[in-house]
């Protein structure tokens, strides 16, 4: 393979370039483990599915694809996935029947992160946990910036 990538110099740029992409990916899919809801994951992987951003015209009809797997790319329960496709399709930004149609307004949601929804994490009725400096809890109020 060394010999090959040393003798045509077309492949060893086209390798390259995979590896390159490959790492950015890896990258990106990293930090978007790390920092971003499993709503935005899940927006995420749809999109990437329907491979909009690539160049040509994208294919919103993303490849059959169960709740589970999708769980499991987004790293998070079935039930969070289905609980968010349904979102989805009432907002509009999905559509399927058997197979899922991305619309390219999901797109416009995640670059922006504009969802209409207050605390997505939460489905309707569950507590949402509340998150106090010490200087609140004291009763001193501030600015809740820690010395």
């Amino acid at each position: 393979m060394i010999l090959v990538m040393h003798q045509e110099h077309s492949l060893s740029e086209m390798y390259l370039k995979f590896l390159l992409i490959r790492s950015m990916r890896t990258q990106a899919d990293l930090v978007a483990q790390l920092f971003d809801s499993s709503e935005r994951r899940l927006a995420r992987i749809l999109l990437l599915l329907a491979e909009f951003g690539e160049p040509g015209s994208p294919e919103p009809l993303i490849p059959p694809i169960t709740q589970g797997t999708l769980a499991e790319m987004v790293g998070t329960t079935r039930s969070r996935v289905s609980f968010f496709m349904n979102r989805f399709r009432k907002l509009g930004l999905i559509e399927y029947n058997g197979r899922i149609r991305v619309n390219k307004s999901l797109l416009n949601v995640v670059l922006l992160d504009h969802f209409t929804e207050p605390n997505p994490e939460r489905p309707p009725g569950s507590p949402t946990p509340r998150i106090r400096s010490k200087q609140a809890r004291r009763g001193q109020g501030g600015t809740g910036v820690m010395p």
